[in-house]
């Protein structure tokens, strides 16, 4: 089953893809207060609930808390000169940082540009505290790609990430949340990421040091992981900022991440930054 938020009757929705259509199942809220009934109300949904919807939107809940897994990849550690931790190495991105599939994202003040990480990201299903990582990976609703994109003279000014991981505009999500009895296996995945049909990130998930499991088991430890929450799993080599000369998305190009069985998360940068806190959503 492909999942996907979409616009409808003024609020978000989650909503099944069905061939080219699209049928709405709930409101966002509702879906992720039982998701049980959500995906078996998506099951029962056919052609004759297929709908012209204004746009996409992001598709978990606004109080998702999205935990994001840093140098998760031998190579990336390698090009950033950092060493590979012992555990999960977690930082935080803020949901409001989400934004759908097609949005055109914002650059930030003070910055030569945004650099790309496309990700694998995993969508919880359950409650999960304190759990082991096979209840986390039993625990999941679905896959779909994240760009993590960065301002790096932020996020290196200081030894706190926060304010460079949490620009406006910064975490495309989408297009879909695959479940995983369509996909199969999510640790044997090509992963790429393009700028403008050109190739700078070309790996693969099973190349991860933590899997889903262990980064979700370890952050069970100290918080409540629910229904909606996001936890994406690091980039592959091949980023901008570690290249001689750096390279960083600018004005007017297209970015796009593609993982096998999920799609293409497809994001364009705006011209500059005009001040607005809510990127331009796409179609």
């Amino acid at each position: 089953m492909r999942l996907t938020g979409v616009l409808h009757e003024g609020r978000t929705w989650i909503a099944v893809r069905l061939g080219d259509g699209i049928a709405p199942v709930s409101p966002g809220d509702e879906f992720y207060a039982d998701v049980a009934a959500g995906l078996a109300a998506a099951r029962e949904r056919s052609t004759a609930d297929v709908i012209a919807v204004p746009g996409l939107a992001v598709p978990v809940p606004e109080r998702a808390k999205v935990l994001c897994a840093g140098l998760n990849y031998v190579d990336h550690a390698k090009e950033a000169e950092r060493p590979v931790s012992e555990r999960p190495d977690v930082f935080a991105r803020w949901a409001s940082t989400l934004v759908p599939d097609g949005a055109e994202v914002p650059l930030p003040v003070n910055e030569p540009g945004l650099d790309w990480e496309g990700e694998l990201a995993a969508i919880v299903a359950v409650d999960l505290r304190n759990a082991t990582p096979a209840e986390v990976e039993a625990g999941l609703l679905g896959f779909t790609c994240l760009n993590d994109l960065s301002a790096r003279m932020h996020q290196r000014a200081t030894p706190q990430w926060a304010i460079g991981k949490n620009a406006d505009g910064s975490a495309p999500v989408g297009p879909d949340i695959v479940t995983p009895d369509e996909l199969g296996d999510p640790y044997t995945l090509r992963l790429q990421t393009r700028v403008d049909g050109r190739i700078m990130q070309d790996g693969t998930t099973a190349d991860m040091i933590f899997r889903i499991g262990e980064i979700g088991a370890y952050a069970s430890e100290t918080m409540t992981l629910r229904p909606g929450d996001v936890i994406s799993t690091g980039t592959p080599p091949g980023i901008g900022s570690t290249r001689k000369p750096p390279v960083f998305l600018t004005g007017g190009e297209r970015v796009e991440v593609e993982i096998d069985g999920i799609g293409v998360l497809v994001t364009r940068i705006a011209a500059s930054y005009d001040g607005a806190t809510t990127p331009k959503a796409g179609a």
